[in-house]
């Protein structure tokens, strides 16, 4: 399968997305305007990288003065399409998955949660939020109903693949897999996979990295 052609890399739209976050937390404590040193500093990377991930949106600052916080939140939340409400549905109503769908940040960037499913009937009319958790057999019909674009799945790993199918049938053209398991989705349907176990992995190899160096230094 051959991935669609994109104007931003993958990689720059993921740190436009934490740029779009740090300008958000600077837009409420007030700021109007930001350097490229320290947006660059609180997004976690060089002022060098953040100026070319920039660059992909045209002109944005002003030499010497840096970023008008509001202007550049605005341009990202275009090019990153937030600026909208987009509707989800979220399949797999775990510890994981019960998390996610009650947590409120995400309504405050744009994603709300139109339908919650899973395959138990002890969690099948349980309500979390402002919604409640359907059966499977219900999952086309909210898709359809809702236009939801965007797929959550933190179920385990062996039904996964069958749930990203009938989101991707559903019309689904979007899916953020939990699942500890590689899905493959059609053509025009993008999938982003989520390894909490191996985001801890590299943190513990990391940790074991600086051992030495942090008993050298107390010797």
């Amino acid at each position: 399968m051959q991935p669609r052609p994109r104007t931003i890399p993958e990689a720059t739209v993921a740190r436009l997305a934490v740029y779009l976050r740090v300008l958000a937390t600077l837009a409420d404590g007030g700021r109007s305007t930001v350097s490229s040193g320290e947006l660059a500093s609180a997004a976690g990377v060089n002022p060098a990288g953040l100026r070319k991930d920039l660059s992909h949106l045209g002109p944005c600052g002003v030499r010497g003065v840096g970023y008008d916080v509001d202007l550049l939140r605005d341009r990202l939340t275009r090019v990153l399409g937030v600026g909208r409400s987009r509707a989800c549905v979220l399949v797999g109503i775990g510890n994981l998955g019960s998390a996610l769908a009650d947590y409120a940040g995400f309504g405050t960037r744009g994603f709300e949660f139109v339908g919650l499913f899973d395959a138990s009937p002890a969690r099948i009319g349980q309500r979390i939020g402002n919604l409640q958790v359907r059966g499977l057999d219900e999952l086309e019909d909210v898709v359809a109903a809702t236009g939801a674009s965007i797929g959550v799945i933190t179920t385990p790993a062996e039904v996964a693949q069958g749930i990203c199918d009938r989101l991707a049938a559903a019309g689904v053209g979007s899916i953020l897999n939990f699942a500890p398991v590689t899905l493959a989705a059609p053509a025009g349907v993008d999938v982003r996979k989520v390894d909490l176990s191996v985001e801890l992995q590299v943190l513990a190899f990391l940790g074991q990295q600086r051992v030495p160096a942090e008993v050298g230094e107390s010797a």
